[in-house]
């Protein structure tokens, strides 16, 4: 007679292991059989997905996690006096003005459109440099984890907001102030018409 220690074992099977019941899912605590989620689970970038049990994608960094601009800082520009030049000048001032902050800040930040590409789009396709003015201040802050005062949407009081008159003006306030608040804060104290 043969003892229990030497009957035969299906292929593939240890001989310790107890038989296992296909029919039955594995009741785990964190387990997620493959193909199927947990109930009120989303996948994509940040959740867990199909049968990742426990292990989530991390967070997409944020502009606080890169390192802070340390280029040349920049000028701040009294707005009243500079809207005055714009008057007095015809608008001329206008691309002085462009061009000038734009190029601080690409050598402040190493990014953006600089100086002389912020002039050609000026004089081209002028609607443009509102929005691109005030995006690139707005990013000023974002890298800092702030929220910024000013973004992209901004030109919108530029154009369309020119059909209200005040529209350009409250643009080139809120721009301008920002602009300047960030200097500021950078350590600056000098203006450029002073």
């Amino acid at each position: 007679m043969s003892t229990p220690e030497h009957e035969p074992q299906p292929h593939g099977t240890p001989p310790s292991a107890p038989p296992v019941d296909q029919t039955q899912q594995i009741s785990a605590p964190g387990y997620v059989p493959p193909g199927q989620q947990q109930p009120g689970q989303q996948s994509g970038y940040g959740q867990q997905g199909p049968g990742v049990a426990g292990a989530a994608m991390p967070a997409p960094p944020s502009w606080a996690q890169y390192a802070q601009p340390n280029g040349a800082l920049g000028t701040m520009r009294p707005t009243g006096m500079t809207m005055l030049l714009f008057f007095v000048t015809l608008g001329i001032w206008g691309f002085v003005y462009y061009f000038q902050t734009q190029e601080e800040m690409k050598r402040h930040t190493g990014e953006g459109v600089g100086g002389v590409l912020a002039l050609v789009i000026a004089v081209i396709f002028g609607i443009v440099s509102p929005f691109i003015l005030s995006h690139e201040v707005g990013r000023l802050y974002e890298r800092r984890g702030q929220a910024p005062p000013v973004t992209a949407l901004t030109g919108l009081w530029f154009f369309p907001g020119m059909f209200i008159i005040v529209g350009p003006f409250i643009w080139f306030v809120r721009t301008n102030n920002a602009l300047n608040e960030y200097w500021r804060s950078q350590g600056v104290t000098r203006t450029s018409l002073a």
